[in-house]
């Protein structure tokens, strides 16, 4: 090769490779790479054990599900007293406004589990006069109450409530039944009533803290119509991932057949699909002309807990219109910009799917990966569930007046005999939250932070896996001589068997400086959450600057970790090393880089586009039923909106896991057919392993992309050489 040639082509970024004959592609005699962090992993999945076996022997995940009365008892579970009594009371429900509230999540008020909340308005004071009216009072009362009993004694006494008001269960809890009158909440009786201390009240003052319970209690309520919502739609949902997943599939397959036809049906469709979109939001918008209360903006509309308003306001479906108007836009302008890229790049894939030909067991391979991540994901959410819960309950003292026992832990068992009663003779014991003052408990903030952490560590693990395996089993595929003969009989097991006994520690060591920028980036959105009502100009403008920059490493160590494993595929050498030389090997091949890689990637993120949007759409009109046929089939929900989201968001990961698969076929072969091109010269001692279409493919690229018509001589040259050889070949075959 002459001289001149490679001090164009290689520059100074490292050294080329030298032609080795006994190179066959991945070697087999390799040895264990970085095995520190091997072991390191190692232990930290043991100690994940540890962690997860101690939230679930401390936790208990029954806080999430059932409320708690002030014994800390739990309302409505089965198998105890309270079985039969599935609604929580609240003696005051004014105190529930109190800021404490929003900090502890409990009203230091009397809370008791009742068989269902109040109907009628009744004071203690009138029911005290009616056995009939006492016998129904006392169900929302504690133990022991008689009517032998004052009614100042009980009040004294707190065994009952002042009042009681018509309520509605709300996420399991009474909740004051209230009706809207020209958009302003009332009150729905104007009686007055004693408070327990001689004061008298007018009902309509239960109006504020009632008010201002419910930015509380409908958060709430949003969560569990939600929660309700999948529990009605969870095997339809099911049904449309199945789908999501066989149209990815059949796509897939239908590239490694009709790779340039189907690319073209992806852009059209495309285009085709987000027209649609434009025109159905069109179509929403006009028929929505004249009607009352469309025309309001959603800055006066606020915040609504049901969705399905914003969609009867004009303004949604204009704003829907012009974010896919935007988006088409930008499509066909890229599409045009880069026709000539697109040519070449759909060459490419064409030659990657004569290599997934080959290795066909590679399209069911993001089944195992999706396997691993669900029980990644399965494990940390179960943990994280257990170590917010605790079987051990917290009781405190809450007071009315000053007391300097107020918020201190207290025992309900000897409370009425106790020093802090006799202090404060109007305090209560009364249950707080799920926690204690136990070791565990104490490093519980760190305790959640490492799962988050083994969480991200674990899940890029699993990535990084099939990464490799996949780069093992197409490099195999590549360097084969004589293509299948020379191939491996299980190139993908075979691949994943050597990623899993040699390169454990590499996986372990590209995934964990993954996850430390992504917990990084983690810390910084907490923090920013936390000071974003403190926080002045300058502090914004770096918070902004760091998310910024840490989002740009991760982007940029994930592109480093995808090349690292490749190399390490092929050469069976340490994160570090292969990391150099693949980024070394890119840089010596910047031109080409620029050309395919993102262009590449662009038509693959059509298709999954496609998919998304063509399983998008069909969940929409059958979740929202729109179509008449579906009616009678599709479940009634209180917001369609929640599945159809997670239908579309489970589809694109499902469509990304597939063609993850053509990607890393093609960087694979992009980095193969740079070293190809440095070992060998297309002579009869030295001949290239790529085939003729692809060399074809990628030099050309490379030359029409240069200004130098010297490169563009020597390229023509090089093409006749191996024309020639291979003529000679067919000749003497």
């Amino acid at each position: 090769m002459p001289e001149e040639r490679e001090g164009e082509f290689y520059g100074k970024n490292g050294e080329p490779r030298k032609f080795d004959p006994t190179f066959k592609g991945p070697i087999q005699n390799r040895g264990c790479t970085d095995i520190v962090c091997c072991i390191l992993f190692i232990i930290a999945i043991l100690a994940y054990i540890a962690v997860g076996i101690l939230a679930w022997s401390q936790g208990d995940p029954r806080k999430v599900i059932y409320p708690t009365d002030s014994r800390g008892q739990f309302c409505g579970q089965a198998g105890t007293p309270l079985a039969d009594k599935p609604v929580l009371f609240y003696f005051n429900i004014m105190k529930c406004a109190s800021p404490m509230v929003l900090l502890e999540f409990q009203c230091p008020t009397t809370q008791m589990c009742v068989e269902k909340c109040p109907e009628k308005f009744m004071t203690l004071l009138k029911a005290y006069t009616n056995k009939n009216d006492f016998d129904y009072y006392k169900t929302f009362c504690k133990e022991g109450v008689t009517n032998t009993m004052g009614a100042p004694e009980i009040l004294k006494q707190g065994l009952c409530p002042a009042m009681l008001m018509p309520s509605k269960p709300f996420t399991r809890r009474c909740f004051p039944a209230l009706r809207e009158s020209g958009g302003v909440i009332t009150v729905g009786n104007d009686s007055k009533f004693d408070d327990g201390r001689g004061n008298i009240r007018d009902a309509k003052d239960l109006l504020d803290g009632v008010t201002n319970a419910t930015v509380v209690i409908e958060a709430r309520q949003v969560v569990m119509k939600v929660f309700e919502d999948f529990t009605q739609s969870w095997y339809w949902i099911l049904i449309g991932l199945v789908i999501a997943m066989l149209t990815s599939l059949l796509f897939i397959v239908l590239l490694r057949f009709l790779a340039g036809i189907m690319v073209w049906v992806m852009i059209v469709m495309v285009i085709l699909v987000i027209g649609y979109g434009i025109f159905h939001c069109y179509m929403e918008y006009a028929a929505l002309k004249g009607t009352a209360g469309s025309d309001v903006t959603l800055q006066q509309l606020g915040f609504q807990t049901d969705f399905a308003v914003y969609l009867q306001i004009r303004q949604t479906w204009l704003a829907f219109m012009i974010i896919l108007a935007i988006v088409e836009v930008i499509i066909i302008l890229l599409l045009i910009f880069l026709r000539k890229r697109i040519l070449i790049a759909i060459a490419l894939i064409k030659e990657a799917s004569r290599a997934i030909g080959h290795v066909m067991s590679s399209l069911f391979y993001p089944l195992f990966t999706f396997v691993l991540l669900a029980m990644v994901v399965a494990y940390w959410a179960v943990t994280a569930v257990f170590l917010s819960t605790s079987n051990e309950p917290i009781y405190k003292v809450f007071n009315e007046t000053a007391c300097d026992y107020s918020r201190t832990t207290c025992n309900p068992a000897n409370y009425s005999t106790s020093p802090e009663k006799a202090r404060c003779p109007d305090s209560m014991c009364l249950f707080a939250f799920y926690g204690g003052e136990t070791a565990y408990h104490k490093y519980l903030i760190g305790l959640q932070f490492y799962n988050v952490f083994l969480f991200f560590w674990c899940a890029n693990f699993v990535t990084a896996l099939g990464q490799m395996t996949l780069a093992g089993a197409f490099a195999s595929y590549y360097w084969a001589f004589v293509k299948p003969d020379d191939m491996p009989a299980f190139p993908v097991f075979a691949s994943l068997g050597r990623s899993l006994r040699y390169h454990t520690g590499t996986l372990a060591f590209g995934s964990l400086i993954l996850s430390i920028v992504q917990i990084i980036r983690v810390l910084l959105e907490y923090l920013d959450h936390k000071l974003q009502g403190a926080q002045n100009k300058c502090t914004k403008f770096l918070l902004c600057c760091l998310k910024c920059c840490f989002w740009c490493l991760e982007k940029f160590v994930k592109f480093i970790n995808r090349n690292a494993y490749i190399m390490a595929a092929i050469y069976g050498k340490n994160f570090c090393t292969s990391a150099r030389d693949g980024f070394f090997l890119l840089m010596r091949n910047m031109v080409r880089v620029a050309v395919l890689d993102k262009v590449t990637d662009f038509l693959l993120f059509l298709g999954k586009l496609l998919i998304v949007g063509l399983v998008g759409i069909f969940a929409f009109f059958f979740f929202s039923g729109r179509v008449k046929a579906f009616e009678s089939t599709a479940p009634h929900l209180h917001y369609y909106w929640v599945p159809i989201i997670t239908v579309v968001v489970l589809s694109y990961f499902i469509a990304h896991g597939f063609f993850s698969v053509y990607a890393m076929c093609v960087d694979t072969l992009f980095l193969c057919f740079c070293e190809d091109l440095e070992r060998n010269d297309c002579s009869a001692e030295r001949p290239y392993y790529m085939s003729p279409t692809l060399h074809e493919i990628l030099w050309k690229s490379a030359t029409e992309d240069s200004s130098s018509s010297s490169a563009r001589q020597r390229a023509d040259e090089d093409l006749g050489l191996k024309h020639q050889q291979a003529q000679e070949e067919d000749a003497a075959a």
